[in-house]
């Protein structure tokens, strides 16, 4: 099984990291494109987890019981060749305690004074992870989850510690409402709706969901199919951010940054016009944090688009 180095991708340069754009490319949209055909009607949700993967930002799962979410995230798992223990999913309720998702004391290291979690197989350890009805967790796994959400760490006895979560996948059958929730909502930029199929594809449904039963009871898995592992997208992610990072001078000696690049005026204008509109007319609230997170993934897209690194449409749901 191919693991990824973290420590060896990050010192790695753009001019090789650019060598390497155009396989990665390739890797990244036969993966996408493969792990499709194993499901019915979900290809743009497919993509979008793609896209989370690549910016390193979770991805919401909107949808009734039922609609292959749980499926979707195991399936994008095994594809990406994820060990078990690199991956954590966890359904939670209002009854989940933190020591189920952060892992319990350590009663030896108590009994001298600290308070340590044993968290080996716990998410503090996973690289991608899976919360199932998320907005079900109480007030003490809603202050982890933010904090680790955000800023990919969680305390030890008082001590930050960084986590190795590249990828977090979560789903929920609808978005409350709830004031104490909107901090965890606002967290997740992209959100997509995964409804029933049936209505649409109703043979292709019925055949698919015979074939992922006989895959089961007989133990196949034959969505692996190799073509690109977590270390792929993470190579990637590093690209892209080198690419970001870099300064051009313009045709009159201006410093130029990746919005001269990549987001021209039109489209700038373009983007702050549905900003606006969303806030005026649709009365949906865009905290700074996200506004800078949507301008990141669609400033994503557009560059995966205009180097053609990877070529598709992604729909960024905000009101909710």
């Amino acid at each position: 099984m191919a693991e990824s180095n973290p420590s060896s991708n990050a010192e790695l340069s753009y001019e090789t990291l650019s060598d390497r754009a155009a396989g990665l490319r390739e890797k990244i949209n036969r993966f996408r494109t493969s792990l499709g055909r194993f499901f019915v009607g979900k290809q743009r949700i497919i993509d979008l987890m793609c896209v989370g993967a690549l910016a390193q930002e979770p991805v919401l799962l909107v949808g009734p019981p039922g609609t292959a979410k749980s499926e979707l995230v195991v399936k994008f798992k095994d594809a990406i060749n994820i060990s078990d223990e690199a991956y954590f999913e966890y359904m939670l309720t209002r009854f989940t305690e933190p020591s189920e998702i952060l892992g319990p004391i350590d009663i030896n290291q108590l009994r001298d004074g600290r308070y340590i979690r044993r968290e080996k197989g716990k998410l503090p350890t996973s690289q991608l992870a899976f919360l199932d009805e998320i907005f079900k967790s109480n007030s003490a796994i809603l202050n982890v989850l933010l904090t680790l959400i955000n800023e990919r760490k969680f305390y030890q006895d008082g001590v930050a510690v960084k986590v190795p979560l590249k990828i977090l996948f979560a789903a929920t059958n609808e978005i409350p409402e709830h004031a104490e929730l909107r901090a965890l909502n606002d967290r997740f930029v992209l959100k997509v709706p995964c409804r029933s199929v049936q209505e649409d594809h109703f043979e292709a449904l019925i055949d698919a969901g015979l074939d992922a039963q006989v895959a089961k009871d007989l133990n196949q898995k034959p969505w692996i199919e190799g073509h690109a592992v977590l270390e792929d997208f993470l190579l990637a992610h590093r690209y892209l951010t080198l690419t970001y990072g870099k300064r051009h001078t313009g045709p009159k000696g201006e410093a130029w940054r990746d919005r001269h690049l990549f987001f021209p005026d039109p489209i700038l204008k373009e983007f702050r016009r549905v900003i606006k509109t969303l806030a005026r007319e649709d009365g949906v609230f865009i905290s700074d944090r996200k506004l800078v997170k949507m301008y990141k993934l669609q400033l994503l897209t557009l560059t995966l688009s205009s180097q053609k690194f990877m070529i598709f449409v992604i729909m960024i749901k905000t009101k909710k």
